[in-house]
């Protein structure tokens, strides 16, 4: 049985961590790292990491790194950035980093998949391909098979 203390505490933490995400998804494209997060929160940055996997599946970092990548993907299937602009435009400061997390969350890398939603997602309304193109976290993407 849970104490009402205890039970008090873990729902203000809750709060905390939904603030932390929605900075997050607003956020984005700015400079954030899990110690500002943490800050903001008036919580240890390992509190934070540790409480927000238990409540959201991932780490905060994982999560703003997602958020990065649907965004991205926006932009891309727009098709008039450049995969650069795109990596600078979502907060990314390393298009290396952004192009190899990009290929883990959505199984191919950006280039090609600016390519090949253009083709896709023509004549669909904006709303649709968003939704039918959302990146599969947790790298669970899969890659092509290489014969």
């Amino acid at each position: 049985m849970t104490s009402r203390p205890a039970a008090a505490q873990h729902l203000r933490d809750l709060a905390r961590l939904r603030r932390v995400r929605d900075r997050i998804d607003r956020e984005y494209a700015q400079p954030l790292d899990v110690e500002a997060l943490a800050r903001g929160a008036h919580m240890s940055a390992g509190h934070l990491s540790r409480e927000f996997r238990l409540a959201y599946g991932e780490s905060p970092y994982g999560y703003l790194m997602t958020r990065r990548i649907e965004r991205a993907m926006a932009l891309l299937r727009r098709g008039d950035l450049s995969v650069t602009e795109v990596c600078f435009a979502v907060g990314c400061s390393s298009p290396g980093t952004f192009s190899t997390r990009f290929t883990e969350l959505v199984g191919v890398p950006p280039s090609t998949y600016r390519g090949q939603t253009a083709r896709a997602t023509a004549g669909m309304p904006s709303c649709v391909a968003k939704q039918v193109t959302r990146p599969i976290r947790n790298r669970e993407a899969r890659t092509p098979s290489r014969t």
